[in-house]
């Protein structure tokens, strides 16, 4: 099957529409895929709602979404760095299922691993587990998450090859194999293409039976969140 497309928008067609669930990787500004989010703003679909780690900053990443007010509810764990998101969650515009970072790594991991639900004690005690089943194991109570299974998942890696394997870099690679598993049809934006067999078989990061479309976007954005500098003695 051929996975590679000649461009985001290509690879959105057909499969994006109105009111599904889709999971963003990335953290932070890090390892996001940009070029897919673009071409999701410009496809028109809208009340979407978007499982990520954080909702990017205003005008880059799902900071564009929420602009163009494509997203009617966002499921994160870090909303702290853009204000359009503040100005609408406020105002009542956009719902929010606030998460621990932890918990919602492991609703992703879950929902790959085709388990339903588990229990954790991140939670109990708080609004987090409002609502949810709680259960008592050892002494100790822990409450019941359901599992993410977005219908798209859009996700940034380094390298693939033709089958869709793939290579993160680094920091990169953060919520990025945990949203592309949990997708019923993951796209995924990358830097480098190559041809079958040219990743070595233990430098695979994740199995190209995961990953459905890919596109080639050779030139990305690498914007820095937070630089922060420590002055030289002497300078």
């Amino acid at each position: 099957m051929k996975k590679l497309f000649p461009s985001a928008a290509k690879a959105l067609e057909g499969v994006v529409a109105d009111g599904q669930l889709l999971a963003v990787g990335g953290f932070g500004l890090c390892g996001i895929p940009e070029a897919l989010i673009d071409a999701l703003r410009d496809s028109g679909v809208k009340n979407l709602s978007v499982i990520s780690n954080n909702a990017g900053v205003d005008g880059f990443g799902l900071g564009k979404l929420l602009e163009t007010r494509q997203i009617k509810k966002m499921i994160s764990s870090y909303v702290g760095e853009n204000k359009e998101f503040e100005r609408q969650y406020l105002a009542g515009e956009l719902e929010l299922e606030f998460t621990p970072q932890g918990t919602l790594a492991e609703k992703l991991r879950a929902g790959g691993a085709g388990i339903p639900a588990f229990f954790t004690k991140t939670g109990v005690g708080t609004i987090v587990a409002d609502g949810k089943e709680l259960r008592e194991f050892d002494g100790e109570t822990y409450v019941m998450e359901r599992a993410l299974v977005p219908d798209v998942s859009l996700v940034k890696a380094w390298r693939a090859d033709q089958s869709g394997n793939l290579q993160f870099r680094l920091t990169a690679r953060n919520f990025n194999p945990a949203v592309a598993m949990a997708g019923k049809l993951c796209i995924v934006e990358v830097e480098e293409v190559v041809e079958t067999g040219a990743i070595e078989p233990d430098q695979v990061h994740l199995p190209g039976i995961y990953v459905h479309r890919i596109v080639h976007n050779a030139h990305p954005e690498k914007r820095i969140e937070k630089r922060t500098v420590t002055e030289k003695a002497g300078a």
